[in-house]
């Protein structure tokens, strides 16, 4: 049985699908672009964006009743592997050890003109 998991600490679903399923003892959560959800506006540049995506995966989460210690596999999107090593040190304060598994592509865009998108799966 599936549930699904909304966040008002965290943008609404720009599309036809949920933030978050609740599935079995796991939870999938949808890719996290860097808006703000207070003003629905995307932040500036690739960190602010990269750090209000992380707040908003963490807000999924802790509406599910978890954290970022139980994510288990993250897939992150950027448009420029020019700022991997920037957003990987931001990533790495929002996850300790031991770090879920993760895959990070370079794409040539994403919504709404976004830099940074990340996606989770997360152990309930």
């Amino acid at each position: 049985m599936k549930k699904a998991i909304v966040s008002n600490n965290a943008p609404a679903a720009i599309g036809p699908y949920s933030q978050a399923i609740r599935s079995g003892g796991m939870l999938y959560v949808s890719g996290m672009l860097g808006i703000d959800p207070a003003s629905g506006e995307l932040k500036e540049g690739v960190l602010d964006q990269a750090e209000q995506a992380l707040k908003n995966l963490a807000a999924v989460l802790k509406e599910a009743g978890t954290d970022t210690s139980a994510v288990v596999k993250t897939t992150v999107f950027i448009t420029d592997m020019g700022s991997f090593g920037a957003v990987n040190e931001l990533y790495a304060k929002y996850f300790t050890a031991p770090f879920p598994a993760r895959s990070c592509v370079e794409v040539c865009k994403l919504p709404k003109g976004g830099l940074f998108e990340i996606e989770a799966i997360a152990e309930l």
